[in-house]
């Protein structure tokens, strides 16, 4: 069972610190909804176009152009809001959040800040340890991408790509109960999984797909029940907001290293600025990139080319029943069908490739078997060569024949492992392998029983010393196999070495 606790852990604070301190961390998870158009125009989301291919009139912010809803993008917010067991608001509104920036062509971003799609909701992001910690989700509303600004092409000039503009993001906003770096990063990797299950977004970080903000503040021990009681923000600490972290290992370091900076600054008797910050990985440190806005200076005010947005609870039930199993659901049906150890069923679950692959492998067949050659055998291998389930060259059909011919005793394991590599490099039908090249294990236990007599007898030495300390049985067994090419059946044979000895 999972240890469901809040429990914060203290930080190591530097060198000469006059406290503990614990860590307080709220994300902002930023999700590019998978869909084939934008959220209010029918532009094309596809990645790697050519540069300001995939704009409509409505993205580039063409004078009398209006925006029109993507519903389909409204039901991938509504799916992914059911599937973090959230409130879904039948009646939300779009707001207009000001601001200036090259690559936002209106000056201004369509977002939801006062009426969201979805209200709270709750993910379980279990940790390293065994424990597990339920993370409040505050909120997910959906809001235009920007487009982006490019740098480093020349070096007087910037140049503006503008497909990224108005592709429809869902921002889920989680309440600050996330205790460490470590956390921080399960929490990202759990919200990932879950989109991806529910196919609302492809959580790809390294094309910006899935980004994160994260916000940091520290504490004195004790602080953090009080916000908990009261739910005033006050105990916490004032928060720093690191910007875009599109890196699991990224954003841990960049935790770790705002956490003690702001330690530094609070027993030195200076007071933190509340403020956005980006992370510098090669120098290790984060950098101010401007104060913390509030609402108020963006002066949102409700769009007025759009009307609040009603949706039918019948509508939202039909999405409700579309939903597909869930990895929490899926790993304790793991569990409870297949007989496998929580590690195993979480390394299953994954992803629903490697789900998907592992149940076609074990389907009518042992569980743990098939779970132990899965993650063992084809998983290691495919890491080796840094590929993925999907490039494997070996079907759940060919891994499903070798577990059976291992079941039925045709074959060992050693035999298995060496049917492994020809059908991984070669292909082709297991069991058809096995009997072509005449690896089928030696059964017959006349045929064992002669080799062991003919081990026995050409080492009288090595038969007084098992006689004398029957751990060195193991020899002969080994001789044995080893005298038939590995094809003897090994509990066969240790059964017959035992009791030849033994007489």
């Amino acid at each position: 069972m999972l240890d469901l606790t809040y429990e914060l852990p203290k930080i190591k604070t530097i060198a000469g610190a006059k406290h503990d301190w614990e860590l307080v961390i709220g994300m902002e998870v930023h999700a590019q909804i998978s869909s084939n158009a934008k959220l209010f125009s029918g532009a094309s989301t596809k990645f790697g176009a050519e540069p300001n291919s995939n704009v409509a009139f409505v993205d580039a912010a063409m004078p009398g152009m209006l925006p029109v809803i993507n519903e389909y993008c409204v039901e991938q917010a509504v799916r992914t809001g059911l599937g973090l067991k959230a409130k879904i608001n039948l009646k939300s509104a779009f707001d207009r959040k000001n601001y200036f920036y090259p690559d936002l062509p209106q000056g201004y971003q369509i977002s939801q800040l006062y009426e969201p799609i979805v209200g709270e909701g709750q993910v379980l992001v279990e940790l390293g340890d065994g424990t597990a910690r339920l993370v409040r989700i505050e909120r997910i509303h959906m809001e235009q991408d920007a487009g982006k600004s490019i740098h480093d092409m020349d070096p007087t000039m910037s140049f503006v790509d503008l497909n990224r503009t108005g592709v429809a993001l869902m921002e889920i906003v989680s309440r600050p109960d996330i205790r460490g770096p470590e956390e921080a990063a399960a929490f990202v990797a759990k919200m990932r999984q879950i989109l991806r299950y529910l196919g609302t977004c492809d959580g790809n970080m390294q094309n910006g797909n899935l980004r994160a903000d994260v916000n940091v503040s520290i504490c004195l021990p004790g602080q953090f029940e009080k916000y908990m009681e009261t739910q005033d923000f006050s105990h916490l600490g004032t928060r720093c907001e690191i910007k875009n972290m599109n890196s699991m290992r990224f954003i841990q370091q960049a935790i770790d290293v705002e956490a003690r900076r702001q330690i530094a600054i609070l027993e030195s008797g200076g007071s933190v600025e509340q403020e956005t910050r980006l992370y510098d990985p090669d120098k290790g440190e984060t950098r101010s990139m401007r104060s913390k806005e509030e609402a108020h200076d963006y002066r949102y005010f409700p769009d007025p080319d759009l009307l609040p947005l009603e949706i039918e609870q019948d509508w939202v039930d039909d999405i409700a029943a579309s939903l597909p199993e869930l990895p929490d659901d899926k790993k304790a049906r793991f569990i409870n069908d297949f007989g496998l150890s929580d590690y195993d069923a979480s390394v299953l679950t994954a992803d629903l490739e490697s789900a998907g692959y592992f149940e076609a492998v074990a389907k009518g067949r042992d569980g743990k078997l098939a779970a132990n050659w899965v993650i063992n055998e084809l998983f290691g291998r495919l890491k080796k060569e840094d590929h993925d389930i999907t490039d494997s060259p070996v079907s759940p059909q060919q891994l499903g024949g070798i577990i059976e011919l291992i079941t039925k005793g045709d074959i060992s394991g050693k035999i298995a492992k060496d049917l492994f590599e020809i059908v991984y490099t070669e292909g082709g039908d297991p069991a058809d392998i096995v009997e072509t090249r005449g690896m089928k294990q030696v059964t017959d236990t006349g045929a064992i029983e002669a080799a062991v007599d003919k081990v026995i007898a050409e080492n009288p030495a090595q038969v007084e010393k098992a006689k004398a300390n029957p751990k060195l049985a193991g020899w002969f067994v080994g001789q044995v196999m080893k005298a038939t090419g590995g094809k003897a059946n090994p509990k066969a044979v240790n059964e017959l070495v035992s009791k030849k000895l033994a007489d």
